[in-house]
């Protein structure tokens, strides 16, 4: 598919965003005609048809970069009412694949799929992690063969969200031997293209993700297709990477909010003595335990999310990964003791913290952000003496 030209903006022209309160309502609207079972794609399409999407980042353009609190918004909602697995779906293409695809330079395949998936008419997937990298994508394999007319990619990109459901997908290549940073270069492949197959992966976790395996067989593509100027691929996903990272922040505070309520509402209801589980001090003491995490975590978003959604600040993006990690992790371990039996019920917690430990995981290990915060301690210690 390729999507028709515009400016990559809102399906909506307004000349000003909506006000907060308004924006969640419109989102919960859209939302609302949807069963909990709503795929990534469908949600996709019902946020981009009524504008959401574009209203989501500043001057209503992906290029300029997202709206903190629009997006954290969106991603509540987006949690309040379809599975997890479908929020995936959006936040990686709203934090990273629109905002890489419409700051390409010159108009073009990229500036057009931006335009058409931020109208909710396409969906890209964000192809960074290769067969058996993981995070260390300076040795990725997928290689790219750059001539002045025609491009030719081979390689295999794994556990990519938005795989199977996708027009095209933004995927990380190396344009030349070497670890260096300068070696990489990003290109759109439609998925529709010779040699492009796609597997879905091998788990039933991420239901409505499309989360799957693209295999690249010799594609051959115009030289039109690559995006940005070749060797600067590392660097702009380390760019917005980071904004990545904030948006799973942002999901992670309402993700604890959603499960602890549900969790309260459980505790208030089951009968023990003369009251309720709730009524028993231990239980409201490790329950306030986890509120505390949670809004620590909340605080965090508020001082540091701009420094990210604006300057791409990946220190401030390593802070935030890594604490939202740790807090989904024990919010739910908690709160999944504490429903006890009923938490291995179909769709139940247990099911959901296995869900949930892609926090730890996806858009970098909770390990690989603590490294990136331990080589700027010199600086996060100047900023707490502030």
């Amino acid at each position: 598919m390729t999507a028709p030209a515009r400016e990559a903006t809102g399906a909506r022209s307004t000349s000003a965003a909506a006000p907060a309160g308004e924006f969640s309502a419109r989102c919960a609207d859209v939302l609302g005609s949807m069963g909990r079972h709503a795929t990534g794609r469908q949600v996709w399409a019902g946020l981009g048809s009524a504008g959401v999407l574009g209203e989501t980042y500043r001057a209503q353009s992906p290029a300029a970069g997202v709206d903190r609190a629009r997006l954290g918004a969106l991603l509540a909602a987006v949690d309040a009412h379809v599975g997890i697995g479908s929020t995936l779906a959006v936040c990686v293409q709203i934090a990273s694949s629109l905002p890489l695809l419409a700051a390409a330079s010159a108009p073009g395949p990229a500036r057009d799929m931006a335009a058409g998936a931020v109208a909710g008419e396409a969906v890209v997937a964000f192809g960074a992690t290769d067969e058996a990298t993981g995070s260390d994508l300076a040795a990725l394999s997928t290689t790219l063969r750059l001539d002045a007319e025609e491009i030719e990619v081979t390689g295999t990109k794994r556990w990519i969200t938005n795989a199977t459901q996708c027009d095209a997908a933004l995927v990380l290549a190396r344009h030349r031997p070497g670890r260096h940073f300068t070696s990489f270069t990003w290109v759109l492949v439609p998925v529709t293209a010779a040699g492009v197959t796609v597997e879905a992966a091998d788990t039933e976790l991420f239901d409505g993700s499309g989360t799957g395996h693209i295999r690249l067989d010799r594609v051959r593509l115009p030289r039109s297709q690559v995006v940005g100027r070749p060797g600067m691929a590392l660097a702009s996903f380390a760019e917005h990477i980071a904004v990545e990272r904030l948006a799973g922040a942002l999901w992670g505070v309402a993700l604890c909010r959603r499960v602890l309520a549900d969790t309260k509402r459980r505790l208030a209801a089951r009968p023990y003595g003369d009251g309720s589980l709730w009524h028993l001090e231990g239980v409201r003491q490790r329950f306030a335990d986890t509120l505390v995490l949670v809004r620590q975590l909340r605080a965090l978003t508020a001082e540091l999310g701009d420094r990210v959604a604006v300057h791409h600040d990946t220190t401030a993006a390593a802070l935030l990964k890594s604490s939202a990690a740790a807090t989904v992790e024990r919010v739910l371990a908690e709160c999944a003791q504490l429903q006890g039996a009923e938490g291995f019920a179909a769709g139940g917690i247990q099911h959901l913290r296995a869900q949930a430990a892609l926090f730890g995981i996806g858009g970098g290990t909770r390990e690989l952000m603590l490294s990136v915060v331990g080589d700027a301690a010199d600086t996060v210690l100047a900023e707490l003496a502030d």
